[in-house]
């Protein structure tokens, strides 16, 4: 049975391009659906439809950072994931492996290389860049996920509000909800997170947060 892949990228020439570059020798078969944004992601996954690999860019709308990553593994945790991404810094890279991703594409490979790496995770194996910081190093990261995966996904969608500075009236508004909710919702996110206020759950939040980076704008 051919594999199945998802794509979620928003930039469909470089869409157009990982089609055309997995759709040659022993992936020539595959079947591929595409997302844009995070959202269409998360609804083709939902479909039942039983995804090989996903393979996740880190910047398309909805996607913030690890937000995206995040809360993908929370929602979908049987479903091998790649990232791409325009950028290969290191502690990039480094963070992506300690959220649970089994792999690390640059969108500048070469297609041979690409070709190779999935069909490596399709394989059961983890594709990643020499030189990157041993395991150890990345369980600060991988505590903050596992805090952040206690969160709902409402409560999730909130703690992102904090972290862009929004008031609890704004949260409101934003997410059609009751400053009354907003406010106990907030009340259960410093709970789960283990802080006391808003300024310790930014600073959390703050870890999945890339930052500018102008390789990352591709």
């Amino acid at each position: 049975m051919p594999y199945q892949l998802l794509i979620a990228d928003d930039h469909p020439l470089f869409r157009d391009a990982l089609t055309m570059a997995l759709r040659t020798g022993e992936l020539a078969d595959c079947r591929i659906e595409l997302a844009s944004t995070l959202e269409e992601t998360r609804a083709l996954l939902q479909t039942g439809s039983e995804f090989d690999l996903l393979l996740l860019d880190l910047r398309m709308p909805g996607s913030e950072g690890f937000f995206g990553l995040v809360q993908i593994r929370k929602e979908f945790p049987d479903v091998p994931l790649i990232v791409i991404s325009g950028s290969d810094n290191p502690a990039i890279i480094a963070r992506t492996r300690a959220l649970g991703a089994l792999g690390f594409i640059a969108k500048s490979a070469p297609t041979a290389a690409i070709q190779a790496a999935v069909a490596r995770v399709l394989a059961g194996d983890e594709v990643w860049p020499e030189g990157l910081p041993s395991r150890d190093e990345d369980a600060e990261m991988a505590d903050t996920a596992r805090r952040i995966n206690e969160l709902t996904d409402q409560q999730l969608r909130v703690l992102q509000q904090l972290q862009r500075g929004r008031l609890n009236k704004q949260i409101a508004y934003d997410l059609s909800i009751s400053e009354a909710t907003v406010k106990a919702h907030v009340t259960a996110i410093f709970r789960k997170l283990g802080v006391l206020n808003r300024t310790q759950a930014v600073i959390l939040a703050n870890r999945l947060v890339i930052e500018a980076d102008p390789s990352l704008q591709s």
